[in-house]
């Protein structure tokens, strides 16, 4: 089994509101990766950002995550999956954010459990 850590957990670790170090302890036996849909939050949030030194900063920060965690595509298997729990939710009335739920169903995929903060 392995973590797909979400964009809020490592948007709260780059605003030093998390240690993301310590979230992880423990978990070396563990595959922690990203999804495709995180890695492009994460940077719409760098090209978001002023131009300067935060903007720098945050593409740094961004960049190291992206060559340290390996990011997993939102593929077929997500996409049947997607497709299934989109519609049992909107049967149920439920609403969720279309990146939570394309989120959700890569780690589904897999058998990962998401590590969010929302």
């Amino acid at each position: 089994m392995g973590i797909l850590i979400d964009a809020s957990v490592l948007i709260a670790a780059e605003r030093a509101a998390l240690d993301l170090e310590h979230v992880l302890t423990g978990q070396e036996d563990t595959e922690i990766s990203i999804s495709a849909i995180t890695a492009a939050e994460l940077l719409h949030g760098v090209h978001r950002a002023p131009a300067g030194q935060r903007r720098t900063q945050r593409e740094a920060f961004v960049e190291r995550l992206l060559e340290h965690l390996p990011v997993l595509a939102f593929d077929l298997v997500a996409a049947r999956i997607h497709a299934r729990v989109w519609a049992e939710l909107a049967a149920k009335g439920v609403a969720v954010g279309e990146r939570d739920l394309l989120i959700a169903a890569t780690a589904m995929a897999r058998g990962f459990a998401v590590a969010t903060r929302d």
